[in-house]
């Protein structure tokens, strides 16, 4: 397993040596925002109400998607100077100190099916 910094080094290296330079953040913003487009789509059409398209058959790969979208997520990282380790690290306590018992409390959550 490697840990979100080694990831974000293992892009850095991957940029380097085969896409010459990263693409300029706005052009970035702009392919995660396709990606997770993509993820919606294949989502929709899985787990939700929409039917597949006939041309989609077979050839959706969530797996395949989420990781576009953390691809360019990690270039965005790079390119902005983001630790996403120490990022995220820092986020995960500040949602257990706001949420701690919130979702405990939601009735909502506990009567319902998981994924609906």
């Amino acid at each position: 397993m490697m840990t979100i910094r080694e990831a974000q080094e293992q892009v850095d290296r991957w940029i380097s040596t085969y896409g010459v330079r990263y693409f300029n953040e706005l052009t970035n913003m702009a392919i995660l925002t396709e990606e997770v487009g993509e993820v919606a789509r294949i989502v929709a059409r899985t787990y939700g109400e929409q039917s597949p398209a006939p041309s989609a058959a077979g050839g959706e790969d969530l797996d395949d998607e989420l990781a576009d979208v953390l691809f360019v997520l990690i270039c965005l990282a790079n390119q902005t100077g983001t630790d996403l380790q120490a990022a995220f690290e820092k986020n995960l306590k500040k949602k257990t100190v706001r949420d701690f018992d919130r979702h405990q409390q939601n009735d909502k959550l506990r009567d319902s099916t998981p994924g609906q």
